[in-house]
């Protein structure tokens, strides 16, 4: 077995750890006791959803490669749209707020 093979193979996998680490951080993020009305939440709310996304697509991608399941690879296409739509739509939330207050 090749390093690519071997790589493209473990890589869901690593993935899906490092979101673990990502998980833990939004949580102490929405869980904070600060509350205030210069905190804005909205933005990183989306890039929750964004995760959340993430790791459904590496789900599907994993159970594709252990041929649990039997769907097209152009799925995942589909699913990097959203998440890079909602970065965006963050991204522009972020810049309206930024506008607004100073």
């Amino acid at each position: 077995m090749s390093l690519a093979v071997s790589l493209a193979q473990a890589a869901p996998l690593y993935n899906l750890g490092l979101v673990v680490i990502a998980l833990i951080l939004f949580c102490k993020l929405f869980t904070s006791g600060v509350r205030s009305t210069k905190i804005y939440l909205m933005p990183w709310k989306l890039l929750f959803v964004g995760l959340v996304i993430f790791i459904i697509e590496e789900a599907l991608t994993i159970l594709r490669s252990l041929d649990y399941i039997n769907i097209p690879i152009h799925i995942n296409g589909f699913f990097e749209v959203l998440i890079i739509s909602t970065f965006i739509y963050a991204l522009l939330l972020q810049k309206e707020h930024v506008k607004r207050y100073l």
